[in-house]
């Protein structure tokens, strides 16, 4: 199970600063493949709900979650909804936390989707949404139409100032700012150059693998590295976020 290893590690999401405590009910809104929700279930004696439209990636995060649980990597436990994040199927207030990882890029109506978001988050519960940042996504866009010109692709950029605003309408209030993945920035650059469907050229494929080799050994000086090249050239915007009593719409 090397793999489940690599793709948990590989975490957008600070848990120190986005604390899940036990009871807490937590959901992954985009969970993908799951590699939010498996932590969040490994670390905390919680619920956790994977909600996504791709029932192959559903079933990914389904079979880990029952595999982590019986082999007892788990404390909490975890379960995958088919659901669009435009109409959430849950009643409001219904979660204590909320993760919505690499979404509001993709989605038609982000203001829609964030009142969905703020909708089901109880009051003064936290929410943490992270998007691509702006410079990586304009460098990418201006090279390889094949990195956003799909359907499913990503139809928009943020700037801080703009996600900000965006989830302050809906009675949010950000507590902290930050930058994660500058690696990738690297890796999705080279692919942008080498051809983004082409997942077999060389130099994006080297590159590829000493990513998953730092994964694998978390080597402290490569991880070091990355820390400092964070606030150069990130990959991902990360706002940590929580609902204001009393504000939402």
């Amino acid at each position: 199970m090397r793999s489940i290893r690599r793709l948990s590690d590989l975490l957008t999401i600070d848990f120190e600063l986005f604390k899940i405590e036990d009871g807490d009910r937590v959901l992954d809104a985009g969970c993908g493949d799951g590699r939010h929700i498996w932590e969040v279930c490994r670390i905390g004696d919680c619920y956790g709900c994977g909600l996504d439209l791709s029932e192959p990636s559903l079933k990914k995060a389904k079979s880990i979650l029952d595999y982590n649980k019986r082999e007892k990597n788990s404390r909490g436990r975890g379960d995958v909804m088919l659901g669009d994040v435009l109409n959430l199927p849950f009643r409001d207030g219904a979660f204590d936390k909320i993760i919505c990882s690499e979404v509001m890029e993709h989605v038609i109506d982000d203001e829609r989707g964030a009142q969905e978001l703020v909708r089901i988050l109880k009051d003064g519960g936290s929410m943490v949404v992270t998007v691509p940042t702006y410079v990586s996504e304009t460098i990418y866009w201006t090279i390889s139409k094949d990195y956003w010109g799909f359907p499913g692709g990503h139809i928009r950029k943020y700037k801080v100032g703009r996600l900000v605003r965006l989830l302050e309408r809906q009675g949010l209030k950000v507590y902290a700012i930050r930058y994660k993945h500058s690696f990738h920035t690297i890796y999705w650059l080279l692919r942008c150059i080498f051809g983004v469907k082409n997942e077999n050229a060389l130099i994006p494929s080297i590159y590829h693998r000493f990513l998953v080799r730092q994964i694998e050994t978390r080597g402290r000086f490569p991880n070091m590295v990355e820390g400092m090249l964070d606030f150069i050239f990130p990959k991902s915007l990360v706002l940590y976020t929580r609902k204001v009593e009393g504000k939402t719409k």
